[in-house]
C-alpha cells in the first residue's frame, strides 16, 4: 500500500478520489442518489491523523487518513481494525486510492436513498462526527428517570441511523 502523509487537510484529495470512483466505478450503479454529490466533511486532526466523513451518492463513511508516520497502524487492503473513539470502538477497513494513498474507512450509511438533499446528508455527517467524539456517558443529555431506567439505552449505530 502507498503510504502518504498529509501535512494539511486531505479534503481535496478525498474529493478527487471519490469523484473519480463515481465516474469510473459507480456511474451505472442503480443505488446512486442523484440528489447527492461527493463531499469531504469536517476533516480535523485526531490523534495525529485526519478524521472526517465522505458523503457520496452511494455511501457515507468515516475516514482516517495518515497525518504522520507516528502511531499510524497500517492494515492492508480490505483488512479490518478497530479504532477506539470516545463513543466506543468502530471497525475500519484499509483502502488505497491514487489521489489519497492509504486510508481507512468505516461505513455509516449505504445506500443513501433516505437523504433528500446534500445539506441533509452533510448535517447528518456533522452530527455523526460529534456523536463519535462525545463520550457515551455525555451523549445522554438528560438524566434518566425511573420510567427510563427500564428502557435500553440508544446504541451508537441506532443513534447514527436516526434522522
Amino acid at each position: 500500500m502507498s503510504f502518504r502523509i498529509h501535512d494539511t487537510s486531505p479534503t481535496e484529495a478525498v474529493e478527487e478520489a471519490f469523484f473519480r470512483i463515481q465516474r469510473e466505478k459507480m456511474a451505472d450503479v442503480p443505488i446512486l442518489n442523484s440528489a447527492l454529490s461527493v463531499e469531504a466533511v469536517d476533516f480535523q486532526r485526531w490523534q495525529g491523523h485526519w478524521l472526517g466523513i465522505v458523503v457520496t451518492p452511494w455511501c457515507m463513511s468515516l475516514l482516517l487518513v495518515p497525518g504522520g508516520s507516528e502511531n499510524w497502524v497500517s492494515t492492508g487492503e480490505n483488512k479490518r481494525r478497530f479504532v477506539k473513539f470516545p463513543a466506543g470502538d468502530f471497525a475500519f477497513l484499509g483502502s488505497e486510492e491514487g489521489e489519497l494513498g492509504e486510508y481507512q474507512s468505516c461505513p455509516l450509511f449505504s445506500p443513501m436513498g433516505k437523504f433528500s438533499s446534500q445539506s441533509e446528508a452533510t448535517m447528518t455527517a456533522r452530527a455523526s462526527l460529534i456523536a463519535l467524539l462525545t463520550p457515551a456517558q455525555q451523549a445522554q443529555a438528560t438524566p434518566k428517570t425511573e420510567k427510563d431506567a427500564d428502557e435500553p439505552s440508544l446504541s451508537r449505530r441506532r443513534f447514527l441511523a436516526l434522522r
